[in-house]
């Protein structure tokens, strides 16, 4: 990634200024230089060069090096009083403002703006931090019961911020801490509009915006009588639109991102990965700029996607791209964009029945949303959806089917080796019947799950269903596609973040070996896919 170099903190805010940034620091990577290297010796070395799990970057690595903190982590908060908000851009880049809107029972509060990452295993690093501003408990949220819409555009705004070099491109959670330490997390993406990095991790604010229940609606539930249809699913009380402008309702405020996405990037960061940062909201603003990286990460549960996200991976990946799903359900809702009075590109619409959404009357057919993209998500991922393992139960093991994969190197795993716990949640498989299976499919791995344990409308097999894990290269472009089949494959890194128990060694190795292939340019250059698809018993759908 290419990272602005850090400068003396100089963040303007409508309200008083906090404390400058922190010092540097050394890294915990052996080996490697510390500040106090030579800078004749640095200028010899390239800003990038390739390690064992990836290529790694000079500034991600230096990065790093910086003091860490564990503040950025909620503790303590009182058993009374609330405080919860949300910024009014889904990212920024430096120079650019955004603007907070927090709601919070305490008399004042002040805002804490942390740089997620490694940091020597803290996990973050604090850039910036306002003074105290005034609290306020801002109105009621309404809902438009046209379309069971939540939104909060009717709070006022608290404070504005204007981002400067100091706040390095990444992840970023803002942290609201209130005069009675009540507490909450706003996310907020900072990017690099000229970064030609090799990863590019995509942040899925859609999905986490069709499952936030704040104010009662979501994609997938309601409140109240039916509107518009009486279907039992999906439900018809559900939202049609769902607004950016509000809090999220889990999560403290983070809703999935500690879990989904975060323990990604705390591992990419530890080995020093190239890596910038993105929301599907910039790559649907911005689809170009997918074009100036290597490799398209979309991370677990990345399940909604607007039309235009969808042709700039397809794009991509024609101009040799790499795209690894890390997750099962990829690519399954189709929504779009639309304005809110806060700003552009503010509001989610799907009204996953085609019929009720009124851009199916004469307007563009591409932007008319649906419960699924139909046979899309086997052209792009090379499965389909095929159902999820039941709450409650315990996750499946995942079963390697082609252990001479590249994928397995250094793994000790053989075929039919079983790597216990990892597999829960949404999972795809083969659909040979769709034919739309691309012809030089690989499956490395194929996991059967007893339907005691699992939903599927997608086809069983003697008591069974099944998660598969696949790779495809295009002949023409070179690009690998990786599909996991299983939508907690992130989740799975953070026992291992953490040294918790359950820890599964080769999942380490799994994704150091998918994110060193990727990382140095279209994959079947490098590792060509070998087809054997059509060998694969049970074969799918």
């Amino acid at each position: 990634m290419i990272l602005v170099a850090v400068a003396v903190l100089l963040v303007t805010v409508l309200v008083p200024g906090g404390p400058p940034a922190q010092a540097r620091s050394t890294s915990r990577h052996t080996g490697r230089a510390g500040p106090a290297a030579a800078t004749s010796e640095h200028a010899k070395r390239p800003a990038t060069f390739t390690g064992p799990d990836g290529v790694e970057s000079r500034a991600i690595i230096a990065e790093n090096r910086k003091p860490g903190t564990t503040a950025w982590k909620i503790t303590g908060a009182p058993r009374t009083g609330m405080i919860e908000g949300f910024a009014d851009r889904n990212y920024v880049a430096d120079g650019q403002s955004f603007g907070l809107y927090v709601s919070t029972t305490a008399p004042s509060f002040h805002v804490v703006a942390y740089r997620m990452g490694y940091y020597q295993g803290k996990g973050g690093r604090q850039v910036w931090s306002s003074a105290e501003v005034p609290g306020r408990r801002q109105p009621a949220c309404p809902v438009d019961h046209s379309t069971n819409m939540v939104s909060c555009d009717n709070w006022s705004r608290s404070l504005t911020v204007r981002t400067t070099a100091a706040w390095t491109p990444g992840d970023y959670v803002l942290k609201l801490v209130g005069s009675g330490n009540q507490q909450a997390y706003v996310l907020l993406t900072v990017w690099d509009p000229h970064s030609h990095a090799a990863y590019m991790v995509v942040n899925r604010t859609l999905t986490e915006q069709g499952w936030n229940t704040f104010g009662g609606y979501d994609f997938y539930q309601g409140q109240g009588a039916c509107i518009l249809d009486n279907y039992t699913y999906p439900p018809c009380n559900r939202a049609r639109v769902v607004s950016l402008d509000r809090p999220y309702a889990q999560g403290n405020g983070a809703e999935d991102f500690f879990g989904n996405e975060y323990p990604l990037i705390y591992w990419m960061e530890e080995h020093g990965l190239d890596v910038t940062y993105v929301t599907d909201i910039t790559l649907t603003q911005h689809p170009a700029f997918a074009l100036q990286h290597r490799a398209w990460l979309s991370l677990d549960h990345d399940e909604t996607w607007t039309y235009t996200e969808l042709q700039a991976a397809r794009t991509a990946m024609a101009h040799g791209v790499n795209v690894l799903f890390f997750s099962g359900a990829a690519v399954v809702r189709h929504a779009r964009l639309q304005a809110s009075p806060l700003g552009a590109d503010r509001e989610v619409v799907d009204y996953r029945n085609p019929q009720e959404d009124p851009a199916s009357h004469g307007g563009n057919p591409n932007q008319v949303t649906a419960n699924t993209w139909g046979t899309a998500d086997i052209a792009i991922t090379g499965q389909e959806y095929s159902g999820y393992v039941l709450p409650g139960e315990p996750n499946a093991a995942m079963v390697v089917y082609d252990a001479s994969s590249w994928i397995f190197a250094g793994t000790g795993l053989h075929d039919g080796s079983r790597i216990p716990g990892v597999i829960g949640s949404d999972i795809d498989h083969l659909d040979p019947a769709s034919g739309l299976t691309p012809k030089d499919l690989q499956v490395v791995a194929h996991s059967p799950i007893p339907l005691s344990e699992a939903y599927t409308n997608q086809g069983t097999w003697s008591g069974h269903t099944y998660s598969d894990f696949t790779y495809y290269t295009d002949p023409a472009s070179g690009a690998g596609v990786i599909d996991t089949g299983d939508t907690i494959f992130i989740g799975d890194l953070r026992t291992c973040n953490m040294h918790l128990t359950g820890c599964q060694p080769a999942l380490l190795r799994i994704t150091g070996n998918m994110l060193r292939v990727f990382g140095q340019g279209p994959a079947g250059h490098l590792e060509p896919s070998h087809p054997n698809w059509q060998s694969v018993t049970p074969s799918g759908s």
